[in-house]
């Protein structure tokens, strides 16, 4: 008796698509689902092997050093070349495996494959599922690499001795003309010419000699850190422009505490470098803003290969010989690229300690308008922001540099990494023309410190200094320049105050700190009827880590003895400040309830107010 054959076994359906996009996901896993285990693992192979790498140096490396190799150009490029190749591999692991499983299925369909291999028909949603596949893909690596591209460009444009013409194709070089966007600017203009500064001096030697070799070696990692933050203010594409913000940002790296010393611009009798001092003499005539410019020819004086690179050696090298320190490092933004940055941003906010009034801001080099920026928090668009930092005819020099550092500040809050990712192509065409710097970026192991540096340091405990009259200095009027005066320097008391920048008291470092941690926000009001210190007080506050401000608003009647009120139950967290205002002003605090109050606490001067001394270091 015959035994009945078996049917034949139905051929098995592998979805060729469904194989294609599984590589997508990962390559292997298309021709893993098609049964082709031996092509699964060689495709799988080569990018286990990859991320095993990647995660031994992740897991094992210095993740601020790893962070600092995408500042890295070689690295940089190196990563557009790895992305074409991946795309590459990736591509031809989908379209195999597309390949392998549509084989896979004909010969199934073959049956005992006597008649050969069957051949099915080419289905066209299967073809357009592959291109599909492979789209998705590109778009991915275009995406890698247009960040990357992005990365490239900013990097090679931030040295003048290396960046190329390409990279003065971003954002205008001019300093912003401000009509229309002025904070609460008045109407109309008075039409009176502004004076302008005094020209360069005239050296009183000749440089000679062959070019200087660099500067200063690289930061050690050890010893005290100190960076130039310079702003210029280049107008309509001027050849000659002034360093109008010098702000040295020194950090001492045991203790992670801030520094931050500002020489106003039209500080004069700087003492100059011995190195210089056979060209400009033992001090320099001219105001500090013009330094720079005075400089950028002296090919045989100052290193670098360019008038730029030259005129900041010379800045480091004058500041830092003021202030007994080397300073290894500056940072330039023009006033047209901090304009854009911050629009980029979608703006900044500030806290107004003092309201800004002038009736001489310049809108342009022969118009002048009037400005006011009202006291507490303001959001401020990028040319609101550059007026609240340059005014300077309504109030003094010592004003407008501790508002250059409330701006830095201010500006730091809001670079948080989403912001940045969100508007990254914004903020690269408005860095590649305006930002320039000498720090190596291609140094990895600098970068990586750094990196480690700056995300320990305790920002909201900086230590603020500004040079300006009548402590540090003394304001000589100029009658033939207008409103111009030269601020000449008291050399001996900015040196002393720059040497003992990091000495304060273990008692007051603690004080800010716990006053800045409860983050209150006060306003300092003068009574109707008062003595006009509540600008005073707000800054003393702030020197002290508490968020003041003093708007313009009068307290209806002027109380005999200063008054401190806590509104609407901030009490319960602010012990600490509630505590250290009532010993200030020897006064015991009130509660209040009243939901148009937009501050914690509110101080109104009284009869009995004070003018309160900032101590003159610190």
């Amino acid at each position: 008796m015959s035994t009945p054959s078996r049917p034949p076994r139905a051929p098995r359906t592998r979805s060729a698509f469904v194989a294609a996009f599984l590589s997508l996901v990962f390559p292997g896993l298309g021709h893993a689902y098609a049964g082709a285990w031996a092509r699964a693992l060689g495709f799988l192979a080569l990018p286990v092997l990859a991320l095993a790498a990647g995660a031994g140096i992740a897991l094992g490396g210095d993740r601020y050093k790893l962070l600092a190799e995408f500042a890295n150009p070689a690295v940089l490029n190196g990563l557009l070349i790895v992305n074409v190749l991946a795309f590459l591999y990736r591509a031809a692991a989908a379209f195999d495996a597309w390949t392998v499983a549509r084989f896979l299925n004909e010969a199934d369909a073959a049956g005992d494959g006597r008649l050969g291999r069957a051949r099915l028909a080419l289905n066209p949603l299967s073809v357009a599922g592959l291109l599909a596949v492979i789209l998705v893909m590109g778009s991915a690596h275009l995406l890698v690499w247009r960040y990357d591209a992005l990365a490239l460009s900013v990097v090679n444009c931030l040295n003048p001795d290396t960046a190329d013409a390409s990279c003065d194709s971003g954002s205008a070089t001019a300093t912003p003309n401000p009509s229309d966007v002025l904070p609460s600017a008045s109407a109309g203009a008075s039409g009176v010419p502004i004076a302008t500064d005094s020209p360069l001096p005239t050296p009183i030697g000749t440089s000679a000699g062959t070019a200087p070799a660099a500067s200063l070696p690289p930061w050690d990692g050890t010893s005290r850190l100190n960076i130039l933050l310079v702003g210029t203010d280049q107008r309509n594409n001027a050849p000659t422009f002034n360093t109008d913000t010098m702000i040295v940002v020194s950090i001492d790296p045991k203790t992670k505490q801030v520094a931050m010393l500002t020489l106003p611009r039209d500080t004069t009798g700087v003492p100059v470098p011995a190195s210089a001092q056979s060209v400009w003499g033992a001090t320099y005539q001219g105001k500090i803003n013009s330094w720079f410019m005075a400089n950028q020819d002296l090919a045989n004086l100052w290193p670098g290969k360019t008038a730029q690179a030259r005129g900041f050696a010379a800045l480091k090298s004058i500041l830092g010989n003021l202030y007994g320190v080397d300073i290894q490092y500056y940072v330039e933004v023009n006033f047209q690229g901090f304009v854009d940055a911050v629009n980029t941003l979608g703006g900044v906010r500030v806290n107004v300690q003092i309201p800004v009034a002038e009736n001489d801001f310049p809108l342009t080099d022969q118009i002048k308008s009037r400005v006011y920026i009202p006291a507490g928090p303001q959001e401020m668009d990028g040319t609101q922001a550059l007026v609240y930092a340059r005014s300077r005819h309504g109030s003094n020099d010592f004003d407008r540099g501790l508002r250059q550092q409330r701006v830095v500040l201010s500006l730091k809050d809001e670079l948080d990494p989403q912001s940045v990712f969100a508007n990254l192509t914004g903020l690269v065409s408005a860095l590649k023309s305006s930002v320039k710097t000498d720090i190596p970026v291609s140094d990895t192991g600098l970068m990586g410190q750094l990196l480690s540096l700056a995300a320990g340091v305790n920002t909201k405990n900086i230590r603020s200094y500004v040079f300006a009259p009548p402590y540090y200095a003394t304001d000589m009027w100029v009658p033939s320049h207008g409103t111009n005066s030269n601020v000449v320097i008291n050399v001996p008391r900015v040196q002393a105050a720059a040497k003992q920048a990091f000495s304060l008291s273990p008692s007051l470092i603690s004080l800010r700190n716990s006053l800045s941690a409860e983050g209150a926000s006060v306003w300092v009001e003068d009574g109707k009827n008062g003595l006009g210190l509540a600008g005073n007080n707000a800054q003393y506050l702030d020197y002290f880590g508490i968020d003041a401000s003093a708007p313009t608003s009068l307290a209806p009647r002027t109380p005999q003895t200063t008054t401190v009120t806590v509104y609407n139950g901030a009490s319960a967290r602010l012990a600490a400040t509630v505590k250290y205002l009532q010993q200030l002003y020897g006064v015991t605090a009130t509660t209040a309830t009243h939901a148009s109050v937009g501050a914690d606490i509110v101080i109104v001067i009284g009869l009995d107010g004070r003018k309160l001394a900032i101590p003159s270091a610190g």
